[in-house]
């Protein structure tokens, strides 16, 4: 085997690419300070327990773990960043009003989600803490819909569901936690035929309820159908009103908002609304968020949360390719004080500009250069690199 091969699903990030995902950070932070959102940089590694802290088992899977050779405890390499930011909130910050934090930075999976996923994607996210009405909720969302679009992603659709309808059900049923978990796999899934298995012992208006889940997929219609096929369970007709409302709220953010009542995804994690942006001619959600009340309490302090979060590279490859400024060569000149100013001027505004060391001169067109520095007048101006 050659040393220099990267383990599978990881890769390198060249420069166009890299250019790319960091214009799309810088922007997308930008966006978040406008909106109030604090930039926080947790570590890349915690104490496993940490960690996993308020998440259960969805990201125990996920997680590399590691033995610290100081304390010898399990460390582990975060696989969200997400949790780390609720126990900055809750644990250091320890406001007592809304606080919204947002965060950029590479974490680490065991297994790729997908098929062309990478084991290393560059999460990005924004959350607001201290706040359970549904204002904070459209407000992430509203913010997330806006960031795909800083990256040129046109045609969105947002996906939204509660995982409240499903809590309440199954809450009734009084399922071990064994057949809750096999219920809940084959809701998740769709599985229309294990479901029906799952729920023949139960009672009629409970199984009814929960084999209507997967159907309940669709636009503003299908919190009519859920009104009408599901228990009027104070928790279920809360949901419904919850959806209704964001709905209502988001009719004008050009988005396509749809519902998904069997939408179960972050089900030991999120405690409410959950969401995920699509784009059209792009199979997998590019954006996913929720909410998740039910953290913080890990952290020694309970604060309603909602927030979302995205993977840059994913982001880069399903936005359009934006058009490349090329940058200006200029020769390599040492002495010469009026060309040092006009580099220095052009760099100032904005400007590449690549020094043409000697000895390269066959090599030139490798820099991409589409404009060079040359000498008129007496004046160094910027001319087109024929």
């Amino acid at each position: 085997m050659r040393k220099w091969l990267l383990p599978e699903y990881i890769e390198d990030v060249l420069p166009d690419e890299a250019r790319r995902i960091e214009a799309l950070r810088r922007a997308i932070l930008d966006l978040f300070e406008v909106h109030g959102y604090r930039l926080v940089q947790p570590p890349l590694l915690e104490y496993v327990e940490s960690l996993l802290t308020g998440t259960g088992h969805d990201l125990d899977l996920k997680t590399f773990k590691l033995v610290d050779q100081l304390s010898g405890r399990m460390l582990g390499v975060r696989a969200d960043i997400a949790p780390q930011v609720a126990r900055i909130d809750a644990h250091l910050m320890n406001r007592k009003g809304v606080n919204r934090l947002c965060y950029a930075g590479s974490v680490l999976h065991t297994l790729p989600t997908g098929l062309n996923r990478t084991r290393e994607p560059l999460q990005v996210g924004a959350e607001i803490y201290g706040h359970a009405g549904i204002e904070s909720d459209i407000e992430v969302q509203r913010l997330m819909l806006e960031a795909l679009r800083i990256a040129g992603i046109a045609h969105l659709q947002l996906d939204i569901g509660h995982v409240a309808v499903f809590r309440a059900l199954v809450g009734r049923a009084g399922l071990t936690a064994e057949a809750e978990a096999e219920l809940f796999r084959a809701v998740q899934a769709k599985d229309v035929v294990a479901l029906a298995v799952r729920v023949r012992k139960l009672d009629r208006n409970l199984r009814r309820a929960l084999e209507a889940l997967p159907e309940l997929a669709g636009g503003m219609e299908v919190l009519a159908q859920a009104r009408r096929q599901l228990p009027a369970y104070p928790e279920i007709r809360r949901a419904l009103g919850q959806l209704r409302a964001i709905a209502a709220s988001l009719q004008d953010d050009g988005a396509q908002v749809c519902f998904d009542l069997g939408e179960l995804r972050g089900y030991h994690y999120h405690s409410g609304v959950v969401f995920a942006a699509y784009a059209r001619g792009w199979a997998d959600a590019l954006a996913l968020g929720g909410r998740y009340d039910e953290v913080g309490k890990a952290f020694g302090r309970a604060r309603p949360a909602t927030g979302f979060s995205m993977d840059l590279r994913e982001i880069v490859a399903a936005a359009p390719l934006a058009k490349v400024r090329g940058a200006v060569l200029a020769p390599y000149v040492p002495r010469d004080s009026a060309l040092g100013r006009r580099i220095a001027a052009l760099r100032r505004a904005g400007r590449s500009v690549i020094v043409d060391l000697p000895g390269h001169e066959k090599a030139r067109s490798e820099l991409d250069c589409d404009r060079k520095l040359a000498r008129r007048g007496g004046k160094w101006v910027v001319v087109k690199n024929s």
